[in-house]
């Protein structure tokens, strides 16, 4: 493969999927992890994408949601890691509230079947924990999102003003520590999960190291109300040192 096609593709693969690292676009490409470096270096300079901590994402503003099965494939072991360490803060008779990220679908895929009551708009949380009998689960109904299979507009916003939960475990498109917040890929999904911060007496982020770096269009919040995060890799030093500004437990899994 030239230069040029290599180019062109590691762009389409980015566009499809709204992110990826250096490590998948290695073995896409059949290149060396830092013959890829290099080419993220070029194609960010030349305006075509945008690097992040440990891969690259896409600068299409217009870019839809990525379909949940699509986004299920993507780093699955790293939020399947994320997704067990974010069960085991979990205690019977806990209130919790779930986006509807794959990462919280891997939540409920693995979810023991405990007195918890669990409220979600996310068509494949309320799925998996169907079968669970000591699991009471809310749906907030609402405008079904095909991509995302989620509940989002504004009969789910009013939805979740009538209740109050002990923790919120939600997902994001980007995680900026420069600009302090996270952000969500449209307004719909960044509108939802304002109202999830805001009835949530503890916000536990669930973000690969894919997110670091990444501005996306819609914010959803600022990261002095995220009171955790679970992520898979360590941080870069940067990164690090701006994230010791805030009060935030991190975990590394």
């Amino acid at each position: 493969m030239l230069a040029a096609e290599r180019y062109d593709r590691i762009v389409e693969l980015v566009n499809a999927t709204g992110s990826m690292r250096v490590s998948e676009l290695s073995e896409h490409c059949r290149v060396t992890e830092e013959t890829i470096r290099r080419d993220l270096d070029r194609l960010e300079q030349a305006g075509r994408l945008k690097r992040s901590h440990g891969g690259a994402v896409s600068i299409k503003e217009d870019q839809p949601e990525i379909p949940y099965r699509v986004r299920e494939t993507t780093h699955a072991e790293e939020k399947k890691r994320i997704a067990l360490a974010a069960v085991s803060m979990i205690r019977p008779g806990d209130r919790i509230l779930l986006d509807a990220s794959t990462t919280a679908g891997y939540m409920a895929a693995n979810m023991p079947d405990i007195p918890l009551t669990v409220l979600t708009n996310s068509i494949q949380v309320a799925t998996e924990l169907s079968s669970k009998d000591r699991i009471e689960v809310i749906s907030t109904g609402g405008q079904l999102a095909g991509r995302s299979l989620s509940f989002v507009g504004p009969l789910a916003e009013r939805s979740l003003e009538t209740y109050h939960v002990d923790k919120l475990f939600l997902s994001c498109k980007g995680v900026h520590l420069e600009s302090g917040g996270i952000s969500e890929s449209n307004e719909l999904q960044a509108r939802l999960k304002q109202k999830m911060v805001a009835i949530s007496d503890q916000v536990i982020l669930l973000a690969d190291t894919s997110k670091f770096g990444v501005r996306a269009f819609a914010r959803v919040t600022e990261l002095s109300d995220v009171h955790a995060i679970i992520t898979d890799q360590p941080l870069a030093d940067d990164l690090m040192d701006r994230m010791s500004g805030y009060n935030i437990e991190l975990t590394i899994v």
